[in-house]
């Protein structure tokens, strides 16, 4: 991790002032035997925050990264990690950008402590990886030979791999499938330790409960285009309805009086419990409405959207 720490602070409105863009993807094209997968995505990456990528399988979301990397050549657009083009100066971006791949392999019979001890040495001045090893529960493992790990546990591996150089931006690309949900839940601590030691952390997720607990910003991006842009909670406040009613009324209730209450965006039934979608706004009117009736609400339940229900309303995934 970077040597001098950098405060967090979330990304002001253009005019602000705030922290400088490291990442620019402008225009980005890419597209393999004539079939485009990614179309005209724009975005920027405040340093020092934690930017997610969200999208259905097939979206465009690791093409995009992989041409962040300079792993991919883009057809068209421009990108600059840190001012620097990731093609034409890869390996200075190597230098800054340290990334964990969505599928990687290293020689089975290549030891953890080998392979941390490989990458170190590519670096002029890398961190130590004995804590990055400990941190990510690769202690024990340091002996055990990579063809002999777990799903989960070769995923930690490359995730130490990738800070092992002190990088300024790290991509990190479904770094906790695989992992159980007490490792998962460990790893999310590490990367918002990682983004307090000043890195700028890029994240490609289909985790929605990783997005919404980790990023300050998510791009959605479905059919290689930039469906939506915002803060998590922002995302959830485009949801079609952010707030579910359910309950069990003590006396039958007809669909069209609920359905005619305000921001009433559906009415189901199922076994004689309700299930409205709406706003708070509906909330309120249900409970006049029951008041008004004499009618209790048996098991009353309120649940505010989520950012499941903003990616299912934006991609229809």
């Amino acid at each position: 991790m970077p040597n001098t720490p950098v405060t967090h602070t979330t990304p002001t409105a253009a005019g602000g002032s705030g922290p400088h863009p490291i990442i620019e993807v402008q225009s980005l094209t890419k597209s393999y035997a004539g079939r485009t997968v990614v179309d005209g995505v724009s975005f920027v990456v405040e340093e020092g925050e934690i930017f997610g990528i969200l999208g259905p399988n097939g979206a465009g979301k690791t093409t995009t990264v992989e041409c962040i990397e300079g792993l991919r050549v883009p057809d068209t657009g421009r990108i600059r990690v840190a001012g620097l083009d990731p093609v034409a100066e890869h390996a200075a971006v190597t230098r800054i950008l340290g990334a964990q791949l969505q599928e990687s392999e290293l020689q089975a019979k290549l030891t953890v402590r080998e392979a941390l001890e490989l990458y170190a040495a590519f670096y002029p001045s890398p961190a130590d990886w004995r804590p990055l090893a400990e941190r990510l529960g690769l202690t024990e493992r340091l002996a055990t030979r990579f063809g002999r790990l777990s799903g989960g546990q070769k995923q930690r591996l490359f995730i130490a791999l990738a800070l092992i150089g002190r990088p300024r931006v790290v991509v990190l690309d479904e770094l906790t499938t695989g992992l159980d949900p007490r490792a998962r839940r460990d790893t999310w601590e590490l990367i918002e330790e990682i983004r307090t030691g000043g890195v700028t952390v890029l994240l490609v997720t289909h985790f929605m409960e990783e997005a919404q607990r980790l990023c300050d910003r998510i791009a959605v991006i479905d059919r290689g285009r930039v469906a939506a842009l915002d803060t998590p909670a922002g995302l959830i406040g485009r949801a079609a309805s952010s707030t579910t009613i359910s309950f069990t009324p003590s006396s039958p209730l007809e669909h069209a009086v609920l359905a005619a209450l305000p921001q009433v965006g559906s009415v189901q039934s199922k076994d004689g419990r309700i299930t409205l979608s709406g706003t708070d706004e509906t909330v309120n009117a249900v409970v006049t409405l029951l008041a008004r009736h004499h009618i209790t609400a048996h098991q009353l339940r309120v649940a505010d959207a989520t950012l499941d229900d903003a990616f299912l309303d934006l991609t229809g995934a």
